[in-house]
C-alpha cells in the first residue's frame, strides 16, 4: 500500500471514524498512523535512523523526513541519527551542537507485514487512549453511586458495564448471596478507580459503609442539602446496620426525617440493601450518651468510659444482656463499629462482683503495706484512694477528711506508704541490676525502678533497646483485623503509660542517643502545630 494521493483522505476518514467509535481525540488517533508510519518507515531505511512522519490535518499528506543531530565527536555513536560538528558543515552554515538537519525522504511502500504491524501500533494507541480516557472521567466519581447494567459472572464476580468502559463487582463486595444474570441493572457504589497496566480498573462495592450513606443521601433531601449530617455507619451487610444522625436545625428531627412519612425513605434503602435492618440513632458528642443511643433497643443501667484505652463499659439490666448484645454479638458489634470504642457489657450483678472484688484487693494492699487493720484499710478505699503512691504524697488535708485521723496518724501513714515504695523500688532495681539492666537505662527520666524491672524481663535492657521499642509496644494499644479489634499488651501497660508518654519517651532517648536532631525535631513539631492551626481557622471560617 503506497500513501498516495488517492488515499490520503483516506487517512483522516479513518482518523475521524475510529474517534467516533471510540469516543477519542481525533488528534490521538493521527498521531498513532504517523507513528506507524514512521516504524515502517525504519524497517525500509534501517531502524537507527530518526524517522518522523507527519500527516496533514486538512490534506491528509504524510511526509516522511530524516532528522539528524550535530554532537559533539566524542559523543558520536549512531551514524545514521548523528554527526559532528565537522560533518554538518556540509548541510548548515554556522552548525553547533544540539542543531538538528532535517531532510525530506520519498515515502514508502508498505507490505503486507509492514501493514499489520501499522495497525498494531494504532490499535495500541487507540486503546491506550481509550484508557487515559475512561481514567479521566471515572476518577472524580469514586464515592459515588452508578447505576450500570449487569454483562457478565466471573468465578462470582460480576462485570458491570458502566457506559463507557467496564467495573468489576467482587464477591466479597456483594450483599450476602446476591446473583445476577445478563442485562439485570444493578446499583453500586464507585469504591476505587486505580490505573493499572492492563487499564484503569473501576472496584464497586454494595457492602461499603459509604454505599448505605450515599443511598440516604438520594432519599433524604434534608442530608443532600446538608442540613442533616451522617456521622457514622455501621453494616453487617444485608442483616442489619446502624446508622448516626444529627441535624444543624433544631426544628427538624434527623431521625424522624430519615425515616420519612410512614418510613418511605427508609425503606426505600432497605429494598436496595436486600431487606437489611437499619436502626437509625442520634449522633451525641458525648460519647456515654451516643453509646446508650447506638446500644438500642437495650436498655442500659450505668455507663464507664476509659478514653486513654479507647474502651468503655456498659451495664445492663439481667433481663437486657441478650438484646445488647444481639444475635451471635451482632448489636454490640455494630455498636462498636459505629462509637469506635472497645465496649465490654456485663449484668448489675457481675458489676457489683467486679467492685466487690476491686474493693478487696486493694484492702488487701493497704492492709499488708501499711500494717493497719481491715476497718481502716476499708476507709481508705471508701474515700477513692486506689494505690500506695496516692497515699504517700497526697497532701495531708486529703488524709484528715477521713473519720479518725489526725496530723499525727496522717504523717505515720505518709511514712509507711513511702518506706514500703522505697523498699520496693530497691528490691526492683536489684532485680532489674539482676537481669543486665543497664545504667544508661536505669538512670533514663520518667523510668521508675519497678518500669526498669519489667522492660528487664522483656529484654530492654539498654537506653538503645529502649530507643529501639514502638510506642504500642510501651503502652499497649488494639489493632483491628477484618472489623475484629485484639489487644496488644504494653510492657508498661501495667504502670499507666499512655501511647503519648510512650512516643515522647521514645523520643526523648533517640535524641540522647544522636539518633533524631533535635532542631529538626522541633522544626517538624512546628510544621504540625501550624497545619493543626491552618486547619481549624478553615474550619472555623
Amino acid at each position: 500500500m503506497a500513501i498516495t494521493s488517492a488515499n490520503q483522505l483516506e487517512l483522516l476518514q479513518t482518523a475521524e471514524a475510529v474517534a467516533r467509535e471510540k469516543m477519542i481525540d481525533p488528534g490521538l488517533v493521527v498521531e498513532a498512523m504517523e507513528e506507524s508510519l514512521a516504524r515502517a518507515a525504519k524497517s525500509r531505511y534501517g531502524a537507527e535512523m530518526d524517522i518522523r512522519v507527519s500527516i496533514d490535518r486538512k490534506t491528509g499528506k504524510a511526509t516522511f523526513t530524516r532528522v539528524r543531530t550535530v554532537v559533539e565527536d566524542e559523543e558520536l555513536e549512531n551514524y545514521q541519527a548523528e554527526m559532528s560538528v565537522e560533518q554538518a558543515k556540509q548541510y548548515l552554515e554556522a552548525p553547533a551542537v544540539g542543531d538538528t538537519y532535517v531532510e525530506e525522504i520519498p515515502p514508502v511502500e508498505l507490505g503486507r507485514i509492514a501493514a499489520q504491524s501499522a495497525k498494531q501500533v494504532i490499535l495500541q494507541k487507540v486503546r491506550e487512549a481509550e484508557r487515559d480516557r475512561q481514567y479521566e472521567e471515572f476518577k472524580d466519581r469514586a464515592g459515588t453511586i452508578i447505576n450500570g447494567l449487569v454483562k457478565r459472572e466471573e468465578y462470582g464476580n460480576v462485570i458491570v458495564d458502566v457506559g463507557r468502559g467496564e467495573a468489576i463487582l467482587r464477591r466479597n463486595e456483594k450483599i450476602g448471596r446476591e446473583s445476577y444474570r445478563p442485562n439485570d441493572r444493578i446499583r453500586v457504589y464507585i469504591k476505587d478507580v486505580r490505573r493499572e497496566t492492563r487499564g484503569p480498573q473501576i472496584f464497586l462495592s454494595r457492602t461499603a459503609p459509604e454505599f448505605m450513606a450515599e443511598l440516604f443521601k438520594m432519599e433524604v433531601p434534608e442530608i443532600y442539602d446538608g442540613i442533616i449530617d451522617i456521622k457514622a455507619v455501621a453494616r453487617d451487610p444485608g442483616s442489619r446496620a446502624k446508622i448516626a444522625v444529627i441535624s444543624y436545625d433544631n426544628s427538624i428531627d434527623p431521625v424522624g426525617a430519615c425515616v420519612g412519612m410512614r418510613g418511605s425513605r427508609v425503606q426505600a434503602v432497605v429494598n436496595e440493601l436486600q431487606g437489611e435492618k437499619i436502626d437509625i440513632i442520634p449522633w451525641n458528642e458525648d460519647q456515654p450518651t451516643f453509646l446508650v443511643n447506638a446500644l438500642q433497643p437495650a436498655e442500659v443501667t450505668k455507663v464507664v468510659l476509659d478514653e486513654e484505652a479507647g474502651k468503655i463499659e456498659v451495664v445492663v439490666p439481667e433481663e437486657q444482656l441478650s438484646l445488647a448484645i444481639g444475635r451471635r454479638g451482632q448489636n454490640v458489634r455494630l455498636a462498636s463499629q459505629l462509637t469506635g470504642l472497645d465496649i465490654d457489657i456485663m449484668t448489675e450483678a457481675e458489676e457489683s462482683a467486679r467492685r466487690q472484688k476491686e474493693f478487696e484487693v486493694r484492702t488487701k494492699l493497704f492492709v499488708d503495706a501499711l500494717d493497719i487493720d481491715e476497718f481502716f484499710a476499708q476507709l481508705l478505699v471508701s474515700e477513692g484512694f486506689t494505690n500506695l503512691e496516692e497515699v504517700a504524697y497526697v497532701e495531708i488535708d486529703e488524709l484528715l477528711v477521713i473519720d479518725g485521723v489526725d496530723e499525727g496518724t496522717a504523717g505515720e501513714l505518709q511514712a509507711r506508704a513511702r518506706d514500703y515504695l522505697e523498699a520496693a523500688a530497691k528490691a526492683a532495681l536489684e532485680a532489674a541490676r539482676a537481669l543486665g539492666a543497664e545504667d544508661s537505662l536505669i538512670e533514663f527520666e520518667g523510668l521508675s525502678a519497678q518500669m526498669v524491672e519489667a522492660l528487664a524481663k522483656d529484654d530492654v535492657k539498654t537506653l538503645e533497646d529502649f530507643a529501639t521499642c514502638a510506642d504500642w509496644e510501651l503502652a499497649g494499644g488494639w489493632t483491628t483485623v477484618d472489623g475484629q479489634r485484639s489487644k496488644d499488651d504494653g510492657v508498661l501497660e501495667p504502670f499507666g503509660i499512655t501511647l503519648e508518654e510512650a512516643q515522647d519517651m521514645i523520643m526523648t532517648a533517640r535524641v540522647m542517643l544522636g539518633w533524631v536532631d533535635p532542631e529538626e525535631l522541633l522544626g517538624t513539631t512546628e510544621e504540625e502545630d501550624a497545619s493543626e492551626d491552618a486547619a481549624e481557622t478553615e474550619a472555623d471560617a
